[in-house]
């Protein structure tokens, strides 16, 4: 009976593989709603729930730039049925900023890459800040008069301003928030006055005029954002930062489901409906080659950001 108990329960995985998904599948997004990360959840959830032939639901779990919602996906049951949209900050950044954080990205299992895009450096019009130059010149000149917003300490944003700082040699104040959302908001309104923010999250409050966008994060300018131009074109060629988002699923997943997922996630990302919600965004759909291809990536793109937090000597606090 012994021999016949261990063939079952090694069937299981693949019994339960052959079932996912029956039921709805919870897709956790660790801002506020209306950022980066929660435009581009919403852009793929459509197309990942037709594929899967079950509802995909969104659940915003903001804060500590994005631990608690790793946090959560890393201690789930490998089962499918909660997944993790993620960025360089959950999955590098604030494992390193905090070893006592309660999860490791070993407890996180990669699906695949989503998309891609620079950060854009934008500025509350009221400073009178023009260009690049001009910001870097006001804050030389008033070292830490100007606060910068972000979605919280250790997200991209967060870095994005530290790297410019340590590559500019100025000094402005962070003020952190628990979603790109609400950093925004505070740059519109003055209570900061500058912050490096994913394109979702201020792209149409540059449209508006409410924000002025001074440059994008990358060398040369954006296909999709034309009108911005690069760090090279600023006077900054040292300068880039390049940003991105993928699904995770906790560690112990059956690899069947992570190819089911995989595959729901290709397919939405060959739908024109969710290029275009994204390029309106100024973000761009980028999908792993597999699974194993983005681990890869992980591996080397983990690199840059353990060095930025070491070299920055940022901490959690």
């Amino acid at each position: 009976m012994k021999w016949l108990v261990a063939a079952v329960l090694a069937l299981s995985p693949a019994l339960v593989s052959a079932q996912y998904p029956n039921k709805p599948i919870k897709l956790v997004v660790g801002f506020a709603p209306g950022g980066a990360a929660d435009t581009v959840a919403r852009a793929y959830s459509e197309y990942i729930s037709r594929s899967l032939g079950q509802p995909v639901v969104i659940e915003n779990r903001a804060g500590a730039g994005s631990s608690i919602a790793a946090e959560v996906v890393a201690k789930s049951a490998p089962d499918g049925y909660t997944v993790l949209i993620a960025s360089p900050s959950s999955i590098s950044v604030n494992p390193a900023l905090n070893p006592k954080i309660g999860y490791k990205a070993a407890d996180l299992a990669p699906i695949t890459k989503v998309s891609a895009s620079p950060l854009i450096l934008v500025v509350n019009p009221a400073t009178n800040i023009t260009s690049v130059k001009e910001l870097v010149t006001t804050a030389k000149r008033d070292p830490g008069k100007l606060n910068y917003a972000t979605s919280g300490v250790g997200s991209a944003p967060h870095f994005g301003a530290v790297l410019f700082s340590q590559v500019t040699g100025i000094t402005m104040e962070h003020v952190p928030f628990k979603g790109g959302a609400p950093a925004v908001v505070s740059v519109v309104s003055g209570d900061t006055q500058v912050t490096f923010a994913t394109p979702p999250s201020v792209l149409p409050m540059v449209k508006a005029g409410r924000l002025r966008a001074l440059a994008v994060t990358q060398r040369e300018r954006s296909a999709l954002m034309p009108d911005i131009p690069g760090m090279a074109e600023a006077g900054f060629p040292d300068y880039e930062l390049a940003f991105w988002y993928g699904l995770f699923v906790p560690a112990g997943t059956p690899n069947e489901i992570i190819w089911k997922l995989y595959e729901a996630a290709s397919a939405a990302a060959q739908r024109p409906e969710v290029k275009a919600a994204l390029a309106r965004e100024g973000t761009e759909v980028s999908l792993s080659k597999s699974p194993i291809e983005f681990a890869e990536f992980l591996a080397q793109d983990e690199k840059f950001w353990v060095k930025l937090v070491k070299d920055t000597g940022a901490t959690a606090n």
